[in-house]
């Protein structure tokens, strides 16, 4: 929630007082010190606003939850400024404050998730910006596939920032990795327009872009990481994957549904997270003038 506060200074205020970064200084603090201020920046709004934030989620858990923010309070920012900007503008706002203003070591793909919403091919091209490409697999098949994810907590939480500076130092030397992480993308978009018969090949794809991914560096994941994954593995997940920048957060499993039960009996000390596909992106509920 965003209102104007007239003869106050602007302030956020947020209900997660037990976040993990809770009681860290500004300065070291990426969320969400940096992009509120650097979004009131960006925008040129120096009178008194009061924000109100909410989050299902905890911070530094790798599921974009700070450009979900970013995103969320520049489109606020701009209704409040009696503007209503394009989806391709916010997310190309929104990785600007990120890379360029706060300086951080992030992607590009988060910010435009979250402005846009739904089920899509991502393809970055340099100052071009984002390019969406839909993936329109029909809403039966849709519900099927998010019917074999199952979403855990790891219990760890990281600065995705420090990971990924980690990752972006090994890219000279990862290039083939890269290349076919890359062309997993392509594999993977064509399995889902298959016949539904055929996407226990996305699974099996999964386990082996993480298999690669982890390769990459040794901070993307640990031994107790692997643990958790195994252990899902074990239990009857066709593969799955560390979310995020890597080190810590959310693990996605890509299971039959038959195997559900013995997965979250077997990693009963993590927390299970409900996960829906959202179509809409970032978008204002509500605008009073």
């Amino acid at each position: 929630m965003l209102y104007p506060a007239a003869g106050r200074p602007t302030r956020p205020i947020s209900p997660l007082k037990d976040s993990p970064l809770a009681g860290r200084p500004l300065r070291k603090c990426h969320w969400p010190g940096y992009p509120f201020r650097e979004c009131l920046r960006f925008t040129g709004i120096e009178k008194g606003v009061e924000m109100v934030h909410v989050s299902d989620i905890p911070a530094m858990s790798g599921v974009g939850s700070s450009s979900a923010f970013t995103v969320g309070f520049l489109n606020s920012l701009h209704a409040l400024m009696g503007q209503m900007v394009t989806k391709r503008q916010l997310a190309k706002e929104a990785i600007h404050v990120e890379q360029d203003m706060i300086g951080e070591n992030v992607g590009s793909q988060d910010q435009t998730a979250a402005a846009f919403g739904g089920l899509n091919r991502i393809d970055f091209d340099g100052d071009g910006g984002p390019r969406m490409t839909p993936i329109t697999i029909g809403d039966e098949s849709s519900t099927w596939l998010q019917n074999h994810l199952l979403f855990f907590f790891t219990g760890f939480s990281r600065i995705s920032s420090e990971v990924a500076a980690a990752q972006v130092a090994a890219t000279p030397a990862k290039l083939r990795e890269l290349a076919i992480l890359k062309e997993m993308v392509t594999q993977g978009v064509e399995i889902l327009y298959k016949p539904r018969a055929d996407y226990a090949d996305f699974g099996r794809l999964l386990h082996e872009s993480w298999m690669l991914k982890r390769s990459l560096t040794a901070k993307i994941s640990a031994p107790a990481i692997d643990d958790i994954y195994e252990t899902g593995r074990r239990a009857g997940a066709l593969g799955g994957k560390l979310c995020g920048a890597g080190s810590g957060g959310f693990m996605l499993f890509f299971a039959p549904p038959e195997s559900h039960a013995r997965i979250r009996e077997a990693l009963a000390k993590l927390v299970l997270v409900p996960i829906r596909f959202d179509s809409l992106g970032s978008h204002v509920a509500f605008y009073s003038s």
